[in-house]
């Protein structure tokens, strides 16, 4: 009897062994310590109780995170949560905090904990920049699968371009978008302004393990249809009138600049990409400058581009590209697009500095603090014109503004190559331009947001 309760015990031993998990996990959490973390934002508190880490809201401050020390890019991370029901959260992944972005605000992809009505925990967020970007609108299963004021457990893959997210075992998120490749992993505390009855309110995390190897091993697969955002307006955009200007396949909208149809040659388009070819350099030898069939006045908007070595290119708006014009007839206001360590035009200029990057070309210089990414990956260009004020931005930060017809920008004008075209930069409304300067530099993401002007009755 006694060898049968022996050989019972070594298959349950067996069994155990063999189904325990052997995932190389690394945790997060030191018992009763926030070693490895450090907080970001605003004044909540933090505190680590045998192994749980308790936020604490606080009032009058800001967003607060308790933020990894390390910074991931690629991983699978495991949580488990528990939030009050008056309260909202999340989980920051890939996030960053910059001294020249919003004077250091948290930014990036924010994994929601959402416990209202609306039940979008799961969701993927932009905190501080393009806000939702995989909503759960339309995903009742993974609404239903968060526990009110119970411990909840989060699945989160980011891996490449591609951003999964389990709540509870149901899939929740599936989003397919690079705007950030690393970051730290954050706590959120959110912010209850003057709210005293949220004074003091509590969100639980505990059981926070990563995996950053061997990825490929353990990836899941999601039963549900990404959303991408590469060419495509997000959730927030369309909730906020934005257009694309390119659909990433087509030529539709638009034309060469000096032609009634798109370039036979000089541009290409391959996997969501409009692209200038090399020709060494000089200047529309090749297609020529491409523009938008439409002309707008008042707009926002936004191009992603990528330069290779050395490269020139341009955004120009207020562009009059009227066939045959002769000399002049792709002049207009340009957003410059260089290689400024390695193109000369960076040291020439009308005014020194007003040629580089980001800069409105021949004319106001670019602040230097611009947080470019670099050659060979994408960066994102934002215009926004709106009353002949006129901004320039470039990755969520503004480079620079100026006020188009002010006293300043005609002196301007008169002390620059544009000095021999009347009324330069006052057009009232004009196409926009993407630029053949005989360099190999790629664009995507073209969107516009065009004001409504109807008045209401």
């Amino acid at each position: 009897m006694k060898y049968y309760n022996l050989y019972l015990i070594l298959i349950a031993f067996t069994f155990f062994s063999c189904n325990k998990d052997q995932t190389p996990w690394k945790n997060l959490i030191l018992q009763d310590s926030l070693k490895d973390w450090n907080i970001k934002g605003g004044n909540a508190t933090y505190k680590n109780e045998n192994g749980v880490i308790i936020g604490t809201t606080v009032a009058d401050t800001p967003n607060t995170f308790l933020c990894t020390n390390e910074m991931y890019s690629n991983f699978i991370l495991e949580i488990d949560f528990k939030v009050d029901s008056t309260m909202n959260s999340g989980i920051q992944i890939r996030s960053n905090s910059i001294p020249y972005y919003r004077d250091g605000m948290v930014h990036g992809y924010q994994v929601e904990i959402d416990p209202s009505k609306r039940a979008w925990s799961g969701g993927i967020y932009d905190e501080k920049r393009r806000l939702w970007l995989n909503p759960l609108k339309d995903n009742v299963a993974a609404q239903k699968a968060f526990k009110q004021n119970e411990w909840n457990h989060y699945r989160i893959e980011a891996i490449a371009d591609t951003i999964k997210t389990w709540v509870n075992g149901v899939a929740a998120s599936h989003l397919i978008d690079d705007k950030n490749a690393a970051g730290f992993i954050g706590l959120q505390v959110h912010s209850i302004g003057k709210n005293k009855k949220n004074l003091g309110k509590q969100t639980l995390w505990k059981n926070i393990r990563i995996l950053t190897t061997d990825l490929d091993t353990y990836a899941r697969k999601s039963p549900l249809k990404p959303i991408i955002t590469k060419n495509n307006l997000t959730y927030q955009e369309k909730r906020t009138g934005w257009k694309m200007l390119w659909d990433g396949k087509t030529t539709n909208g638009w034309r060469g600049a000096k032609l009634n149809e798109f370039p036979k040659k000089g541009w290409s388009i391959e996997n969501g990409e409009l692209t200038v070819a090399d020709t060494g350099g000089a200047e529309s030898t090749a297609g020529g400058d491409i523009v938008t069939t439409k002309e707008y006045s008042d707009f926002e908007l936004k191009v992603d581009f990528k330069l290779t070595a050395g490269a020139n290119s341009g955004i120009k708006y207020y562009v009059d590209t009227e066939i045959n014009k002769g000399p002049g007839s792709s002049i207009g206001l340009e957003y410059q697009i260089l290689d400024d360590a390695l193109h000369e035009d960076a040291k020439r200029g009308s005014y020194e500095g007003s040629r580089t990057v980001c800069s409105l070309y021949d004319l106001i210089k670019a602040d230097p603090i611009k947080p470019l990414k670099p050659i060979g990956e994408w960066n994102n260009a934002y215009i926004k014109s709106i009353n002949n004020h006129v901004e320039h931005w470039v990755n969520d930060v503004k480079v620079l503004e100026y006020e188009r017809g002010s006293e300043e920008f005609l002196k301007l004008v008169a002390g620059s190559k544009y000095e021999k075209w009347p009324n330069f930069g006052m057009l009232e409304k004009g196409q926009i331009l993407l630029q053949d300067h005989g360099d190999k530099v790629s664009f995507r993401n073209i969107k516009i947001k065009v004001p409504n002007t109807k008045k209401k009755k």
